[in-house]
């Protein structure tokens, strides 16, 4: 069947079950993708100009800020104890 989840991976360490190395190596990948390892090594593979350094910051800042905000609105266009918000038109 399978480990159960909390036992899948400790830190960064992945347990190999029955020698399936393709999904330890996945389970891995997606791990280090979560935590953002790969765009670290990505970004330090080169040198980065100031400017483009300056941009790639403030694009992640501003897709933050709007992620934010739209999970923000979801949650509330989403919860079910909310008072009608047209009364009448129901």
């Amino acid at each position: 069947m399978g480990m159960p989840k909390h036992a899948q991976f400790l830190a960064r360490t992945v347990m190999v079950q029955d020698k399936n190395l393709e999904k330890a190596s996945r389970l891995l990948n997606s791990i280090l993708g979560k935590e953002g390892i790969f765009d670290q090594y990505r970004y330090t593979r080169y040198f980065e100009k100031p400017t483009q350094t300056r941009r790639r910051v403030n694009y992640e800042r501003c897709r933050a800020i709007y992620s934010e905000d739209m999970n923000r609105k979801i949650k509330f266009i989403l919860r079910t104890n909310r008072v009608e918000p047209f009364p009448g038109t129901a």
